[in-house]
């Protein structure tokens, strides 16, 4: 059986054991859809645009989904009262209700499914799906350009310097551009990798008069090993291209082995010292 074969034999049997084939989802009257996009809005609400995104509709389906749970008084939408254009998503009260019931059944649901798996396997069961998930998870995740100052920016920086601080023997001080002014054009780029709503990555390139500077690279736990990093650090090499780099550089410590590794696989040489980062220990250069 060869891989795409084995993956549209795993789409047919998952869809049939967690239901997703019936009318009606958990036994609620509604379809898939409509339940996942109560799911989504969920108890803070979200933008119309920003839904119909996440979820891949366009906008005469999300549309139509919308005006079905409105019918049924369990959604309200209305435009943002700081900007007209934005339309905004909310529960009503009722729909509250339906999201906590829909939750219930979810968790329900899940156990079910477990309970059919002999215990001596439930663990082996919950990692291959763990592993699906990241996998499938890495798949969506989006990389692009952003905002330096994005509260979501400045998130992950703040979770970087905090593991730096761990790792690195009498710790880290990021200092005196924590917030990564030198990463606004155009001096230079900072680019997020976003999975649905969440920042889960990010990296930085500065401009330098001879070569391009790869900075400020990391991955939440959660999301390493699956070539994120890869793809961060391959979308930073575009953007320096783009800028008319020939050449980019970048410093890392001897405690981040993995980073080391990283850069030595997909081209880049050790070379001698080129900056006076304290925290440095070796230098890397990759010819664009």
């Amino acid at each position: 059986m060869n891989a795409v074969e084995t993956i549209r034999r795993f789409n047919r049997s998952f869809t049939q054991a967690i239901g997703l084939l019936d009318r009606s989802y958990l036994g609620r009257g509604r379809s898939l859809a409509s339940s996942r996009l109560l799911f989504e809005i969920g108890a803070e609400g979200a933008e119309v645009r920003e839904l119909r995104h996440r979820l891949g509709f366009d906008s005469g389906y999300m549309s139509r989904l919308l005006r079905t749970l409105e019918r049924e008084s369990l959604v309200r939408v209305a435009k943002d009262s700081a900007d007209g254009r934005v339309r905004i998503a909310n529960l009503t009260e009722q729909g509250l209700e339906e999201f906590r019931t829909l939750d219930q059944l979810s968790d329900a649901s899940a156990a079910e499914l477990l309970s059919r798996v002999p215990e001596s396997k439930q663990s082996a069961f919950v990692d291959a799906f763990r592993t699906i998930e990241r996998l499938l998870s890495a798949a969506t995740v989006e990389i692009n350009t952003a905002d330096v100052h994005d509260p979501r920016a400045q998130d992950l920086l703040h979770r970087y310097y905090d593991e730096l601080d761990r790792r690195f023997t009498g710790g880290f001080d990021p200092g005196d551009d924590p917030a990564g002014e030198q990463f606004v054009p155009p001096d230079g780029e900072f680019v997020l990798a976003v999975v649905g709503r969440r920042a889960i990555g990010c990296g930085a390139v500065v401009f330098r008069p001879e070569f391009a500077e790869i900075k400020r690279m990391w991955v939440d736990p959660e999301y390493r090993g699956i070539g994120l990093a890869s793809r961060i650090l391959s979308q930073l090499e575009d953007i320096a291209r783009g800028a008319e780099a020939t050449v980019v550089r970048l410093d890392t410590n001897g405690t981040l082995t993995e980073a080391r590794r990283l850069y030595s696989r997909v081209g880049y040489r050790e070379i001698e010292r080129y900056n006076d980062n304290p925290y440095a220990t070796h230098w890397f250069e990759k010819p664009l």
